[in-house]
C-alpha cells in the first residue's frame, strides 16, 4: 500500500494509546483523521482539541460514505475490538483498505531508518527515553510511544521522517511486521498467556523478532537473555554497563563503561534500577545511531518520566503518592523496589487492581508474593479489558493467597475513604485497567485531607 494515495484515516479504539499516536501522526502528515472509541478519557479530548472527529457510540450511521470513500481510505482497528463490532464489520464487508495497527507501524516504519524496543517490561519507559535523546541530538525523528511523555505532553515525537522510533509490542505478535535496524529485547518474562498458551511459544515470538532484524543491523539484548547480541546490565559484565551508582537528591548519578570508553557522572531523575536500565539501553542505542556522548548525558538528565510509569502525585515530607502502570507481578517487584530504595523505613500502602481474568488466573502465585512485600494492601476487583469473567478468577481469590496482615479488598466508591484511614506515608496505585482515571480524585482528597 502506498500511504501517499490515502487521504482519509478511520481508528477503531482511536483512544487508545499506541492507536492515538497513529492518529496523531497522520494528522501532522495533512490526512484527514476520525474514530470511534468506547469510552472518553483526556486521550480522546485532547484529539478532539486538534480537530480530530470521535464518536463514542458504535454505529454505522457515525460512517461518512461520501467522506470516506473506499478509493482513497484505510481503516486501522486495535486487537482489543470484538469480531462483532458494527463498524468494523461494515468496513471488512464493503471492500475498505482495514488494517491492523501494528501493520501500519509496519509500514510507516519500512522507508526510515528503524530503531525498536521489544520485551515484557519496560518498551514504554525505553522508547520514550530514546525519542528523547534523538530529538535532543537534533536528529529528524517520529517516535511512536506507548504511553504519554512527560516532556512532551503526548504519545509522538516528531521532529522528522528520517528515523522512526517505535515499541514493539509482543502482544499478538504484533511486533513480527517490524524490520527494525536497531533492536533491543529488555525482557522475555512470560505474559500474554492467553494468546501464546505457554513460555516456549512467548520465547520463540521474542527470537523470530530477532531474525526480523535488517541484515546490517544490531541486536541489544538484557544480560542474561538466551539470545545473541550486544549485551547490557547494571554492574556486571555486559558492553554497555552501568557502574558507580550513587543517589544524589532523589536522582541516580552514574557511569556508564560502553565497548570503547566510560561516560561519568550521567544523572537521571527517575527511581528504580529497571528505570536505570531502561536508560541504559536508549543511550546504549542512541550512542550506537550515532548521537555525541555529551549530547546524550544532557538529555538524559532532562528526561521526565511518562505518564503512569512511577508518576509522583504528591511529593512533600509527609506524604507521596505515586502511581504506575505494573500490571504483572515482576513489574510490581520493580516498583516496590524503587519504592523502598527511596523510601528506606516508610509505611507503604498499595492499591491494586488486576488486569484481566487470565493473567490474574495464570500468575496468581508470583502475584501473591509481590503484593505481600507492601506494608498495607487494598485489592479493586479485576478490570476485564478484552475478556469474560473466568469462573473462581476473583479478587478474593487472589487476596486470599497474599500474606499480609493488613488487606482488603474494596469497591471503587470506597477507595477514598479507605485511603484516608491508613496511616501509610506513601501511597501507591498500581494497575493497567481503569485505576489511571481514580489518579485526579485520590490526588485531590489528599491534598484537601493534608
Amino acid at each position: 500500500m502506498n500511504l501517499n494515495n490515502i487521504h482519509n484515516v478511520y481508528f477503531i479504539g482511536i483512544g487508545g494509546v499506541g492507536m492515538s499516536a497513529l492518529a496523531r501522526y497522520f494528522h501532522a502528515n495533512n490526512k484527514r483523521v476520525s474514530g470511534y472509541d468506547k469510552t472518553q478519557t483526556e486521550i480522546t479530548n485532547a484529539l478532539v482539541d486538534m480537530g480530530i472527529s470521535v464518536h463514542f457510540n458504535d454505529s454505522i450511521s457515525n460512517i461518512d460514505t461520501q467522506q470516506l470513500q473506499v478509493d482513497n481510505t484505510l481503516v486501522v482497528f486495535t486487537p482489543a475490538v470484538p469480531n462483532t463490532h458494527k463498524e468494523l464489520n461494515f468496513f471488512l464487508d464493503n471492500g475498505y483498505q482495514v488494517m491492523k495497527r501494528s501493520k501500519v507501524l509496519g509500514l510507516i516504519t519500512e522507508n526510515t531508518f528503524c530503531l525498536a524496543v521489544a520485551g515484557t517490561h519496560g518498551k514504554t519507559t525505553t522508547t520514550s527515553i530514546l525519542g528523547h535523546l534523538m530529538n535532543c541530538c537534533d536528529v529528524p525523528v517520529t517516535a511512536f510511544l506507548g504511553g504519554i511523555s512527560e516532556n512532551y505532553n503526548s504519545n509522538l515525537i516528531l521532529k522528522g521522517t528520517d528515523v522512526s522510533v517505535v515499541e514493539a509490542d509482543e502482544f499478538d505478535r504484533s511486533f513480527l511486521t517490524l524490520s527494525p535496524d536497531i533492536a533491543c529485547i529488555t525482557s522475555m518474562d512470560a505474559d500474554h498467556l492467553d494468546i501464546y498458551g505457554d513460555a516456549s511459544e512467548l520465547k520463540k515470538s521474542f527470537q523470530d523478532f530477532a531474525g526480523k532484524i535488517k541484515p546490517n543491523g544490531k541486536l541489544f539484548v538484557k544480560n542474561g537473555l538466551p539470545l545473541q547480541g550486544v549485551t547490557y546490565g547494571i554492574e556486571d559484565d555486559a558492553d554497555y554497563t552501568v557502574q558507580n551508582i550513587k543517589i544524589e537528591n532523589g536522582a541516580y548519578v552514574f557511569d556508564v563503561k560502553t565497548p570503547k570508553t566510560i561516560i561519568k557522572d550521567i544523572q537521571f531523575n527517575l527511581p528504580g534500577r529497571h528505570n536505570l536500565s531502561n536508560a541504559l539501553i536508549a543511550l546504549a542505542m542512541a550512542a550506537e545511531y550515532g548521537c555525541p556522548h555529551s549530547q546524550l548525558a544532557k538529555a538524559l538528565a532532562s528526561y521526565k518520566g511518562v505518564k503512569r510509569r512511577f508518576s509522583y502525585h504528591i511529593k512533600t515530607d509527609d506524604l507521596v503518592y505515586i502511581d504506575d502502570y505494573a500490571h504483572h507481578p515482576e513489574e510490581i517487584n520493580a516498583v516496590y523496589q524503587a519504592v523502598r530504595e527511596m523510601y528506606p523505613g516508610k509505611k507503604v500502602l498499595a492499591i491494586f487492581q488486576p488486569h484481566l481474568f487470565s493473567r490474574t488466573r495464570d500468575f496468581v502465585d508470583e502475584f501473591a508474593a509481590s503484593l505481600s512485600q507492601f506494608d498495607e494492601l487494598m485489592l479493586l476487583d479485576i478490570y476485564p479489558a478484552r475478556e469474560l469473567a473466568i469462573d473462581g478468577v476473583t479478587s478474593q481469590w487472589l487476596l486470599g493467597k497474599i500474606n499480609n496482615e493488613t488487606k482488603k479488598i474494596i469497591s471503587k466508591k470506597e477507595l477514598i475513604n479507605e485511603i484516608k484511614k491508613s496511616t501509610a506515608q506513601v501511597v501507591l496505585t498500581i494497575g493497567a485497567g481503569d485505576i489511571g482515571e481514580e489518579v485526579k480524585h485520590i490526588k485531590q482528597a489528599l491534598q484537601v485531607a493534608s
